[in-house]
């Protein structure tokens, strides 16, 4: 399967494959300046884009870039693999958007009692319908390298439908150690670290911060 991204409107000049990393120049030598960095013709491509780490951000930016689709006339889907104890507050605003964006929170549609395992299967099958949508600008999964990791998701057959989605379709990923094969296959990595937490002096999850 051919992993670059093509569109008519590129004259014929797929999108830069996934994992075609543009490495940073080398630092500046005293005295001059620092070198820019490559960047690639003007392009449109439907790109992965991939926030992990263990630093707090992963999500926060990926719902801003879901508010920006949104702003452009975008239809996006969400789908969160984790389910808080009370809606989150981006839960709460996006689902006065019915028309313009799909929302599905880990458990949804399933029964209460329904295993954790069972419900992570049932929001990745949903998430692959957003995939195969050509309606969908955007595609967000939050929180999504979590599933991978634990092994609950075959991690090859996410990359092969991560790819065969449609062309100009972006899908924005977020969750601690992502593994190596999702990070080859992202256009865009952010490793965020954490240098202080307000969890670790005694702040709970504030609404508007963490919730």
């Amino acid at each position: 399967m051919n992993s670059h991204l093509e569109h008519p409107a590129l004259d014929g000049h797929p999108c830069p494959a996934p994992g075609d990393w543009h490495p940073a120049p080398p630092p500046a030598q005293p005295g001059k300046e620092a070198a820019a960095p490559a960047r690639p013709g003007g392009r449109d491509c439907g790109v992965i884009v991939v926030n992990t780490g263990n630093g707090k951000g992963k999500s926060s930016s990926a719902y801003g870039m879901a508010v920006r689709a949104l702003g452009h006339g975008m239809k996006v889907g969400i789908v969160q693999f984790t389910r808080a104890a009370q809606p989150t507050g981006e839960e709460r605003f996006f689902r006065r958007f019915p028309q313009d964006l799909r929302l599905h929170v880990l458990g949804d549609g399933d029964a209460p009692q329904a295993p954790h395992a069972a419900q992570v299967r049932t929001a990745w099958e949903v998430a692959r319908r957003m995939l195969r949508d050509p309606e969908l600008g955007l595609v967000l999964l939050d929180e999504f390298t979590t599933a991978l990791r634990a092994g609950l998701l075959g991690g090859q057959q996410a990359i092969v439908d991560l790819l065969a989605r449609p062309e100009r379709q972006h899908v924005v990923i977020t969750g601690p150690d992502a593994p190596p094969a999702l990070l080859a296959v992202a256009h865009t990595v952010t490793d965020m670290g954490r240098l202080k937490h307000a969890f670790l002096q005694g702040i709970r999850a504030q609404p508007g911060i963490e919730m």
